[in-house]
């Protein structure tokens, strides 16, 4: 049960002041403060809620932005499988030379570059 944050009924209205406003809120402030920082803050804080409903009324963009992305780190994340792979088989230690089966003279010139 949340007692702190509902008013009582009968008391007035609100006992804390509200952390954020609504566009219209912003556009009603704007009104009453004139100063030039007022305006400019009013501004920007209207340019945010244009991008938000912009954001928002086209969530089919947005999706199409997050299933690229996921293409980019499946295509990143087989690069870097294949990277590993190639360094792993560069730390494994060589095969030792075969000794070649038969009879061999040492010394023998043609032995050697055969």
């Amino acid at each position: 049960m949340l007692q702190n944050v509902i008013s009582k009924p009968g008391r007035g209205g609100r006992r804390k002041l509200p952390w954020v406003f609504t566009e219209h809120g912003v556009a009603m402030i704007s009104s009453v403060l004139n100063s030039p920082t007022a305006v400019r803050v009013n501004i920007e804080i209207m340019r945010a809620f244009v991008q938000l409903r912009r954001l928002m009324g086209t969530p089919g963009e947005l999706v199409e932005q997050l299933r690229r992305l996921a293409e980019t780190v499946q295509l990143h994340d087989r690069h870097i499988r294949a990277i590993e792979e190639v360094l792993n088989r560069l730390m494994e230690p060589p095969e030792p030379p075969r000794r070649r089966i038969g009879f061999h003279v040492r010394g023998d010139e043609a032995d050697d570059k055969v």
